[in-house]
């Protein structure tokens, strides 16, 4: 295996790169502009194929097309920035201080996008053609519904890699497994009266609030996997519909979160929650939450916001040679796993392609005020993506 380095030339346009990221704004469906950017920095780096399809997915490929073929995976949206009045610096500043750099999306996952382009990169440079092919794909609405489109660019382009790594942060840890995700909306139903006589009506808060300490005490006796963990749950939002406020509600509507781990499924899930119903006596129901997402292009999409975990057996050979390919640059990585849920949810769930996590910055960092990586984190994701698809499909 080569021992790949990164000039210094190329580390300060890499810096640059991610800083030009993040100071643009690309909240889910509004992805244009990033869109456009990343495409412009691979053609600069000598990519040899690069486009977008319908959807406003950007894939870049360096190879030919043939033979084996490894996909780096990353998102272009962010979700809002979160507290404003909490951050130290702007969002979009991209301010870079004490080695690391904060901003809306700097860990996630602006630093890894912009890693996968510049590992990539150090191949398409090479002298020697790789023998096969590395993709690097730039997704969108990977907030609000992960999976979705990373799906659309399978269909659309018919790719069928041989191996996934998903750039989301990691801590530079090798990923081998994530949650499941399933959001439910829950909806309880009264009847409406005066709330001068509401022994008239039926309070569908009151028998919501029965169903939530039902879920509650569910919540503490879910499935326990020895290596991905507890099964989660948890009521994320509530509002209630009334003719008035001087009237008893008649209908309250509760949204579920549902981790999934290993042995869990959606009808499981489901029929949990339809079993504290039940008990509780309450008329109510409960169905997996599906919406219609819409692209930066304009193109709508069903989004069905269920997906199941994965693992990846600690043996299997990508998970071996992600690690190896870390320790070649100096890392030492720990194999772990994702509570949350990524585009693996439907390149490992779904497409059954063999899919590990890698990438910069610290998973504690999400969705929070004053997000930032640490800047050598950058540099060494990209020489860790390079040492691997060197390996799975190097030079010929």
């Amino acid at each position: 295996m080569p021992t790949w380095q990164l000039t210094d030339s190329t580390r300060r346009s890499l810096l640059d790169f991610t800083r030009r990221l993040v100071q643009t704004p690309s909240p889910s469906g509004q992805e244009a502009d990033v869109a456009a950017l990343v495409m412009d920095e691979m053609r600069r780096l000598g990519y040899d194929h690069v486009s977008m399809d319908s959807t406003g997915n950007v894939l870049g490929c360096v190879g030919d097309g043939t033979g084996p073929i490894v996909m780096l995976n990353s998102h272009m949206d962010t979700v809002e920035a979160a507290e404003p009045a909490a951050w130290r610096f702007d969002p979009l500043g991209a301010t870079v201080r004490d080695g690391r750099l904060y901003g809306l999306g700097a860990c996630d996952m602006k630093a890894g996008l912009a890693a996968c382009v510049y590992g990539a990169a150090l191949l398409a440079a090479d002298s020697r053609r790789p023998s096969g092919t590395i993709l690097v794909a730039c997704v969108g609405l990977e907030e609000p519904s992960e999976g979705t489109c990373t799906r659309t660019l399978f269909e659309s382009s018919d790719l069928c890699p041989d191996w996934v790594v998903i750039a989301e942060p990691s801590n530079l840890d090798v990923v081998r497994a994530q949650r499941g995700h399933l959001e439910m909306r829950l909806t309880v139903h009264g009847a409406s009266a005066h709330s001068s006589t509401p022994e008239l009506g039926d309070n569908a808060i009151y028998a919501a609030s029965r169903v939530i300490f039902g879920l509650e005490i569910l919540a503490d006796q879910l499935m326990v996997d020895p290596f991905l963990g507890p099964g989660v749950m948890a009521v994320t939002d509530i509002a209630s519909h009334a003719v008035s406020r001087n009237a008893v509600p008649d209908r309250c509507e509760l949204f579920l979160d549902r981790r999934l781990t290993v042995g869990e499924t959606e009808a499981a899930a489901l029929l949990e929650v339809q079993r504290i119903i039940a008990r509780e006596g309450v008329r109510a129901q409960v169905a997996v939450v599906e919406d219609v997402v819409t692209t930066h292009t304009g193109v709508r999409l069903n989004a069905r916001r269920a997906s199941l975990p994965w693992v990846l057996d600690e043996r299997h050979p990508l998970v071996q040679q992600m690690v190896q390919s870390a320790r070649s640059i100096g890392l030492r990585p720990a194999v772990t796993r994702w509570p949350f849920a990524t585009e693996g949810a439907f390149t490992a769930a779904v497409a059954g392609v063999p899919t590990v996590g890698f990438g910069p910055g610290d998973p504690e960092q999400l969705h929070r005020p004053n997000e930032s990586v640490e800047v050598a984190q950058i540099y060494d994701a990209a020489l860790a993506y390079a040492a691997l698809a060197h390996v799975l499909v190097g030079a010929s």
